[in-house]
């Protein structure tokens, strides 16, 4: 059979992986690239591989890195029956909806205001193409075979990392391939610890976190100390954040700082649709995470939900010391760059980063040091402050990637590391063939091999 590495081959996102074998053609995940432009550009070439002649798709989780380009994949002709568990499809549906709105909003924007290169300036995607992938996904419950055809199966198996999140295992030619997708933290706040795979022929695992393990700082002390400081100079405390997973994690720490009295009675806001919607999510499929619903219904009562733009600019406006949790976690886009817009350039504010910055995003920038960011056109100078809260990453770390592995019953032929900048694949490949013994591979993008 032949493996095609269309996407997170070399780099984190726009993950894609063809498996194409006699039996039948099935696309693990389908994500949009994000960060470095000669990446994005990426999302408006045509796949390399007829979308027609692919069978099926199996998605691992609702992460738009996974799920983004799917409305694309639709447009140009595939037509298959696409697979993810309950949660999965609908943060899917709702990432989806986002992703488009967004992607409108942004060309409406730039046409109005003549800061795109292309006139006119068109999204990649419409809300109306993501709504022609949604009568094609399909509801598979997790640690259950489904036979696609006569020798072609899989399962999905729980990976933690975010609500619904799945590995998956694939038997293909008397093969089993096993997909990490992306793998969750051993001890993660508000999800159960990621299932390891028995047995695996041929295993894809990420590599995100591939050359470094998470330091052992507490966020909840980190929060404190920082929205504290911030509430003495009178400043506000910005939280780009995902919306799916990360904002309920930070509201859970939160929730827990302000039972104990240990941040301010000021105004705490959820500025993210898609974030107020995945709490329903949450709610709703409470057997996947560790809270129950009390804990959720009591938790979201801290919280000020804004849903409409017009209450984000009253927010942004108002004078007041709050502390504001907006998405995107990248500051790729969404209403945290309204925010940005105002906060950046004044010194009494914090811009808390909780998560994985890809390279070429403002997120990553902000964290290198840069001194100014580009939003809509324009340049913005930083002079609010920056921090990383460690700890909070929705991926496993070296250590537990390698653990992950440690219950395999025999050695894989081969490991495909992917999902990881060079550096932290390369770091990753050294520690598995050192300790496990295995022949590792990092894959370039676009690669195709036999297995």
């Amino acid at each position: 059979m032949k493996v095609h590495f269309l996407g997170a081959a070399g780099t984190v996102t726009g993950s894609k992986i063809i498996i194409e074998s006699e039996k039948g053609t099935v696309l693990i995940d389908c994500g949009l690239f994000q960060g470095l432009k000669e990446l994005r550009n990426l999302n408006r070439e045509p796949l390399s591989f007829n979308p027609k002649s692919i069978d099926f798709v199996i998605l691992t989780h609702g992460h738009l890195d996974h799920c983004g380009w799917l409305p694309k994949l639709v447009a140009d002709g595939f037509s298959g029956k696409i697979f993810c568990t309950a949660p999965t499809k609908e943060i899917t549906k709702l990432i989806l909806l986002d992703s488009a709105k967004i992607q409108e909003e942004e060309a409406e924007k730039a046409n109005e205001e003549l800061y795109s290169k292309h006139n006119p300036a068109l999204p990649l995607y419409t809300v109306k193409d993501a709504e022609r992938v949604f009568p094609l996904l399909r509801v598979v419950e997790k640690d259950i075979t489904v036979v696609l055809k006569e020798g072609f199966s899989f399962s999905f198996f729980y990976a933690s990392h975010i609500l619904g999140a799945c590995s998956v295992s694939l038997q293909v030619e008397e093969k089993t391939l096993v997909f990490s997708g992306d793998i969750g933290q051993d001890d993660d706040v508000l999800l159960y610890p990621p299932v390891k795979p028995k047995k695996a022929d041929y295993v894809f695992l990420e590599s995100t976190y591939g050359n470094r393990l998470h330091t052992n700082s507490n966020p909840l002390f980190d929060l404190e100390i920082f929205i504290n400081n911030t509430f003495v100079r009178g400043g506000n405390v910005i939280i780009p954040s995902f919306a799916v997973e990360r904002v309920q994690t930070v509201m859970y720490l939160l929730w827990q700082l302000k039972k104990q009295d240990r941040i301010p009675d000021i105004p705490y806001i959820i500025d993210t649709p898609m974030g107020i919607s995945v709490l329903q999510v949450f709610q709703e499929y409470r057997n996947w995470h560790k809270l129950n619903y009390e804990e959720c219904v009591e938790m979201s009562k801290m919280f000020t939900l804004i849903s409409n733009f017009k209450d984000t600019i009253e927010t942004i406006y108002d004078k007041q010391p709050k502390v504001v949790i907006a998405a995107s976690g990248m500051i790729t886009g969404g209403r945290v760059l309204s925010y940005l817009e105002r906060y950046i350039g004044k010194p009494e504010n914090l811009v808390a980063l909780v998560g994985y910055q890809a390279e070429g995003t403002r997120g990553r920038k902000l964290l290198e040091g840069a001194k100014e960011i580009k939003m809509y056109g324009k340049y913005y100078p930083v002079e609010a402050a920056i921090h990383l809260i460690d700890g909070l990453s929705a991926h496993g770390d070296q250590s537990d990637l390698l653990n992950w592995l440690s219950d395999l019953e025999a050695k894989p032929q081969k490991i495909f590391l992917v999902h990881g900048e060079s550096d932290a694949a390369e770091g990753l490949q050294s520690k598995i063939e050192e300790k496990q013994k295995i022949d590792c591979m990092i894959p370039y993008l676009g690669q195709i091999i036999e297995i």
